[in-house]
């Protein structure tokens, strides 16, 4: 009889080690697209390619020297930290002037200048209308550092919230289990 609700425990167990599995699985980035800036040569590129390539959880980086875009993909279940993959670049000696992260997304409505958490990230949406997302989607950050200086005071029209000048939560900001300074990004379609 010990023995039964033993088996029945290492099973429960393990059902439940394979469920929470499966969904960091589906949480994880799938892919991000970084474009940097002031590249000149392939010693450039290789520059902040070895840079990237320093964080374990990079699993490859696949260079464009022509389009200066680095696109790189992730080791099973990796947190990805954007503003570590932007100090990366910036410690090559370069600027981030675009990163995309594709995400997989289960079916979510998103509104404009709306604030969401999405796989333990705290985003706020600019310029996306009224909708609904699903699937792998292309989410473009627009945070200082991450766009040129000229497009992040473009995009300032699209909110009046403080959180977007400081990239972090204020009292703008719905207080979801998060703390008042947690890192939150802005982010469109």
């Amino acid at each position: 009889m010990v023995n039964e609700k033993l088996t029945r425990m290492k099973s429960m167990l393990i059902s439940l080690c394979c469920l929470v599995f499966l969904i960091n699985a589906s949480a994880q980035v799938k892919r991000i697209t970084i474009q940097a800036s002031g590249l000149t040569c392939s010693l450039c590129s290789n520059a902040i390619n070895k840079s990237l390539r320093s964080i374990n959880w990079v699993a490859q980086v696949e260079p464009n020297i022509e389009e200066s875009t680095f696109e790189l993909t992730f080791t099973p279940n990796a947190d990805v930290d954007f503003d570590l993959l932007k100090k990366k670049v910036e410690d090559a000696g370069f600027f981030v002037a675009k990163m995309v992260a594709e995400l997989e997304i289960k079916q979510t409505a998103i509104q404009d200048d709306a604030h969401l958490e999405i796989q333990g990230k705290m985003m706020h949406f600019l310029h996306v209308g009224n909708k609904t997302i699903e699937g792998v989607v292309r989410l473009q950050i627009l945070d200082k550092g991450y766009v040129s200086a000229k497009e992040f005071k473009r995009n300032a029209r699209y909110t009046k919230m403080d959180c977007y000048q400081t990239g972090r939560m204020g009292p703008c900001c719905h207080q979801q289990q998060q703390q008042s300074l947690s890192r939150i990004y802005h982010v469109t379609l």
